[in-house]
């Protein structure tokens, strides 16, 4: 069977440890003399994560490895989110998913069900656009409450490259972005124990 990108991570495992950067172009000339700084924001903004397992026998270690080899160092791609957010922390986990009433590069306008919602996103929750091969991963900036009309708007990083269809689903349970590896190596180490041990890096897969 043919190998269909992106990939689901395997769950044989948890993961011991994730790090994610959240990297902005930016650049800061400085001068030698005065130390006045110029600053230019540029448009790029991408995740990326380091990712570690824990250490586990040759009949698990052996379906990451699998799973490594199939993204054919940088060609494929794969899922992945926080483990640890999956679960917004405002009310939006009680309620049916939003829909897109509108964008910008850095905001999202939504409607949803919930009226008058102090709290519906909390700063730092999650949101999802897209799925599959177009999913996306963002993080919200500022608290959210809806208005009577259960509309509101967030503040978003990174900034929408492609705005989203007007009636969209936007999720905020489970979200995940598509990533690649960081390097075209993929690489295990086997201890004396017998005990394999992966890590491996992953940046943002933006098209």
């Amino acid at each position: 069977m043919a190998i269909t990108y992106p990939l689901a991570l395997p769950t044989i495992t948890g993961v011991r440890s994730i790090t994610f950067r959240a990297i902005n172009a930016v650049s800061v000339s400085r001068s030698p003399f005065t130390y006045k700084e110029q600053v230019v924001s540029h448009a790029g903004k991408r995740w990326e994560a380091d990712i570690t397992l824990p250490a586990m026998q040759e009949e698990t270690a052996e379906t990451w490895v699998a799973f490594l080899l199939s993204l054919k160092g940088q060609r494929g791609t794969f899922l992945l989110g926080d483990p640890i957010a999956a679960t917004p922390r405002g009310t939006a986990r009680n309620a049916s998913s939003p829909v897109v009433d509108g964008s910008t590069a850095n905001t999202l306008d939504i409607s949803c069900s919930s009226l008058n919602q102090t709290g519906y996103l909390k700063a730092g929750d999650y949101i999802q656009l897209g799925t599959g091969s177009a999913a996306r991963l963002y993080k919200v900036l500022q608290d959210v409450n809806t208005d009577a009309s259960g509309n509101a708007t967030l503040d978003l990083w990174p900034d929408i490259i492609s705005a989203p269809s007007i009636g969209a689903t936007i999720n905020v349970e489970s979200t995940q972005g598509v990533f690649r590896l960081a390097s075209n190596a993929s690489e295990w180490s086997i201890s004396e124990l017998s005990l394999y041990g992966i890590t491996f890096g992953a940046i943002q897969a933006i098209a």
